[in-house]
């Protein structure tokens, strides 16, 4: 009589790798889901009422709401300064004096043009550039489209840590991050915008780990005995 030949361990242990990964891609791309999610219900669906009195305002180029709502608060008296970062090389300043809402006296003392940022990370240096040249260490406001805050202030937080940043997300008419689950057009936005910021909030993770890690040494030798 021939017995069943028993089966190879190897044979097992593959097949145990296989459902291992496969339990782990699928556990990633419903963790991926979940805060793809999470992420589309988080964006303001309103612009809110910031009443606070800032250092500055700040606006990261990308649409002329942006740019005209943090001109009001400069107009307003809740920052002294302003500075557009990311302008277009093309774009001058005369350009932009006239539409902004603001007197000729108050852009040229007061509204100050970033020409150097090409991406949010690049905002965020081309700021922490500006912010220490003009002695601002304490508060700033922040317009950027709603959709696009939340990797700004991730970017923003890493290059300005002691300063304190109060965000006014623009609602733009043509983008209702709303119709995320309905509008393919829209739900790519905000898909794009999830990736975008996850890899934002990796390198600057990253970044500040490797920060600490280089300063430690120093922190170190620096303590008294």
């Amino acid at each position: 009589m021939t017995g069943i030949a028993p089966e190879k361990p190897a044979a097992g242990v593959g097949r145990a790798i296989v459902r291992g990964t496969l339990w782990l891609l699928a556990a990633t791309l419903a963790a991926f889901v979940a805060g793809y999610v999470a992420f589309a219900l988080s964006l303001a669906r309103q612009e809110p009422i910031l009443k606070v009195e800032a250092e500055a305002v700040v606006a990261l180029t990308g649409g002329s709401d942006r740019v005209l709502d943090a001109a009001d608060f400069l107009a307003r008296g809740q920052a002294k300064r302003m500075l557009i970062t990311g302008v277009n090389r093309a774009t001058r300043s005369s350009v932009l004096a006239r539409i902004l809402p603001v007197s000729r006296d108050l852009f040229n003392c007061c509204v100050d043009l970033g020409y150097q940022a090409m991406d949010t990370a690049g905002n965020a240096r081309e700021t922490r550039e500006w912010a220490q040249s003009r002695n601002i260490t304490r508060s700033l406001i922040v317009v950027t489209s709603n959709y696009h805050m939340p990797r700004a202030l991730v970017e923003l937080s890493a290059a300005l840590p002691d300063i304190k940043l109060y965000p006014f997300p623009v609602v733009s008419e043509h983008v209702d991050v709303a119709d995320w689950a309905t509008d393919l057009g829209v739900a790519r936005l905000v898909g794009s915008e999830y990736v975008k910021f996850l890899g934002a909030l990796l390198r600057t993770r990253v970044s500040l780990r490797e920060d600490d890690l280089a300063t430690a040494p120093l922190r170190s030798s620096a303590s008294p005995d």
